[in-house]
């Protein structure tokens, strides 16, 4: 089985690392979870489409990798966990692997997915980062601990910024852009004033301006908006009941001897 040519395969200049992003395409549900070209890619057990559905959607995308996804119980928070740990039933919104053959996962649907790796290999890491979750600090947060699994608080990071909701799409209260300020003071260059008290906000310049705080210059991505894609992408503030992507990076595992006979 291979990727599906529409799914998203972020580069990394290192070798060893691989990371994958699904779309609404190549999978086995129907109705809202669908796709217009076939059976949609719904990974979200919880969006209420048919369990059956997404059990198959799963296995079709565990069949490309080395292992399952660790798959975490997302909360919109600043909670980064070590993927090798995953088992259950865990609340986090980002987890690190320095573990070859183990799969960092996040699921979404309008919120940014972070994929970030080491310059060395060594290690990575993804996070779900909604506007919660970056006024939470999730990105910061995930930066600093995959460099503590590093053991080095300076260790070089790479960064791709998936599909999610895009600039033109996302309108929010003056409360998200107050919720910004504590952790990233600058937020307010992020977001554009609509009048009646709303604001457009940025995902993609906010991650920026997180990853930056943290020393994170190598930034990919974030130019595909969830949104306005219906063909390709779930969009939940645009259709409320729909499925849900995965974004998902690990270490590749090396050859055994065996595995080369």
């Amino acid at each position: 089985m291979s990727v599906h040519p529409d799914w998203i395969v972020p580069q990394f200049a290192v070798p060893g690392v691989r990371a994958l992003i699904t779309t609404r395409r190549g999978g086995v549900s129907r109705g809202p979870w669908g796709a217009s070209d076939g059976g949609g890619m719904n990974l979200g057990l919880g969006s209420g489409d048919a369990a059956d559905a997404v059990r198959a959607n799963r296995a079709r995308l565990q069949a490309l990798l080395p292992q399952p996804p660790r798959w975490l119980v997302q909360v919109h928070g600043g909670a980064v966990v070590e993927a090798e740990r995953v088992t259950g039933r865990v609340e986090a919104d980002a987890s690190t692997s320095v573990t070859p053959g183990v799969v960092c996962a996040v699921l979404v649907a309008d919120c940014l997915p972070v994929v970030l790796a080491s310059a060395d290999g060594r290690g990575v890491a993804v996070a779900h980062a909604g506007w919660r979750g970056i006024a939470a600090g999730v990105i910061q947060n995930t930066v600093n601990a995959l460099r503590e699994r590093l053991g080095d608080a300076s260790a070089p990071l790479a960064a791709y910024l998936g599909p999610a909701i895009g600039p033109r799409h996302f309108e929010v209260g003056v409360e998200v852009l107050q919720a910004m300020l504590p952790t990233l003071p600058q937020a307010a260059q992020a977001f554009v004033a609509t009048g009646n008290g709303k604001y457009r906000a940025d995902l993609f310049r906010l991650a920026r301006m997180a990853l930056a705080q943290v020393g994170v210059e190598a930034v990919a991505g974030g130019t595909e908006c969830t949104f306005s894609e219906p063909a390709r992408f779930y969009s939940y503030r645009r259709d409320r009941i729909t499925g849900r992507h995965a974004a998902l990076v690990w270490i590749e595992p090396q050859p055994t001897l065996q595995s080369l006979v």
